[in-house]
């Protein structure tokens, strides 16, 4: 059992997601609120309270895959890594083994996080195809019907465009994202929930209609990350929802690094 766990971690800018597989099997899989200030300490800590019950689990584990995109988190994981599984982790970066043809002018610019997600995609999904991940910021990434990144799109999230606009305008209350019943808002809640939800699916149609006109064949689009489920409810451009696409890319990552001829 020791060598058949494997925990993935995938570090956002708001939140950790993690899981754990055995096999290809996602065992178990939890959302947790990103800390860039959190010692190894603490992670062993929060791991164990995920774990909970599942202590067995916890110690059957005997590998460790990673995405990081808050830098003074990544040290920290490695110790964890080391410290409470005996495992020097595999982290997403130069180097590791995707598979993925990557044509940005800059390779290593492109977030461990992006590269992950669109691994998974196409393993899930075929080509081609358009991940929109919902976090902090929305990332827009285009696989080629060849199956290579393309390229992408960066815009604020919806969350951090509702703290901007409660944090600058000091009459603006912090409200809720939630579907307002009308366009037309009849108070000031009302109006900043439809202009935000509303005018933040004008923004996520708009960039997927023209990065669709861009790739060759019919992309299907999917969505993941945190703000997934809202928006796409609002949209028939979105194909699938995954929550855990990340994740799924983390295991495919680990597992082609560990089999030579993958």
């Amino acid at each position: 059992m020791k060598d058949s766990l494997l925990l993935v971690i995938d570090v956002g800018n708001t939140h950790t997601v993690a899981g754990l597989f055995q096999g290809s099997e996602l065992l178990v899989h939890w959302r947790v609120t990103t800390l860039p200030e959190r010692t190894s300490d603490e992670f062993g800590v929060l791991l164990r309270d995920l774990f909970g019950e599942r202590d067995k689990l916890m110690q059957g584990v005997g590998a460790v895959a990673v995405s990081c995109v808050v830098p003074p988190l990544l040290p920290v994981l490695e110790e964890v890594s080391l410290r409470f599984f005996g495992t020097r982790p595999l982290v997403v970066g130069p180097g590791v083994k995707t598979g993925l043809s990557i044509q940005a002018d800059n390779p290593r610019e492109v977030g461990a996080d992006r590269i992950v997600n669109a691994v998974a995609g196409i393993e899930r999904y075929g080509t081609p195809l358009i991940i929109v991940d919902f976090g902090t910021a929305t990332t827009f990434d285009a696989i080629s019907r060849e199956g290579h990144y393309a390229g992408g799109a960066i815009a604020p999230g919806i969350f951090i465009s509702l703290e901007a606009l409660f944090s600058h305008a000091a009459k603006l209350p912090h409200v809720e994202i939630v579907r307002p019943e009308r366009a037309i808002g009849r108070n000031t809640i009302a109006s900043m929930q439809s202009g935000i939800l509303f005018g933040y699916v004008g923004l996520v149609k708009e960039m997927v209609t023209r990065i669709r006109n861009e790739l060759e064949g019919s992309p299907q689009v999917i969505a993941t990350g945190g703000g997934a489920e809202l928006i796409a409810k609002e949209m028939e451009l979105i194909d699938q929802v995954d929550p855990l696409l990340t994740i799924e890319g983390l295991r495919l990552i680990h597992e082609r690094n560990m089999n030579p001829d993958g």
